[in-house]
């Protein structure tokens, strides 16, 4: 087993940002002013398989769009963090833990920006971001997907986790 797969296997919980991380970090303007996001069917997928098979997935990111928290809602992912101030990601991290007891060696959290930083940076999580991670992100990172944000990112470190925990599969 290698180091990766032994770390894998301890997961429970995902954490993930949204744009660069399940979207590819580009934004539209419409008219109107709303922006508009694309996300990727397979991560899409990875993320409905984690929390079929128990695992919890949560979102904290700075963005706040009514699309992108139906899109969520509609996957059945409860635990979303929405639309604080960029530098308030710590802040929603630790009260997550604290609300739902969770153990941070048995967190993975894929981060792709500065933001990210500090919660990639704690020891116990296991840090993971995209392949175009900003690269004091990736520095920092105990794992970085050869897939960029938006890309496959998400669904390749979830399906890793499956995988090592024999969990994912036909």
């Amino acid at each position: 087993m290698t180091r990766h797969q032994d770390q894998f296997s301890q997961i429970k919980t995902f954490i993930f940002d949204i744009d660069g991380v399940l979207t590819d970090g580009g934004v539209s303007l419409l008219a109107s002013g709303e922006r508009f996001r694309t996300v990727f069917i397979r991560d899409t997928y990875a993320i409905e398989q984690a929390l079929k098979a128990g695992f919890r997935v949560g979102i904290i990111s700075a963005a706040n769009a009514d699309g992108l928290r139906s899109w969520l809602t509609s996957m059945n992912v409860k635990d979303i963090f929405m639309g604080g101030p960029s530098d308030q990601k710590m802040n929603a991290y630790l009260g997550y833990i604290a609300r739902d007891g969770l153990n941070e060696s048995e967190i993975l959290y894929m981060g792709d920006d500065l933001p990210d930083y500090p919660i990639l940076n704690r020891p116990a999580v296991l840090s993971t971001c995209p392949a175009d991670a900003v690269t004091e992100v990736q520095a920092v990172c105990q794992y970085v997907s050869p897939n960029a944000g938006g890309r496959g990112a998400v669904r390749d470190v979830i399906e890793q986790v499956m995988k090592a925990q024999g969990k994912w599969g036909l």
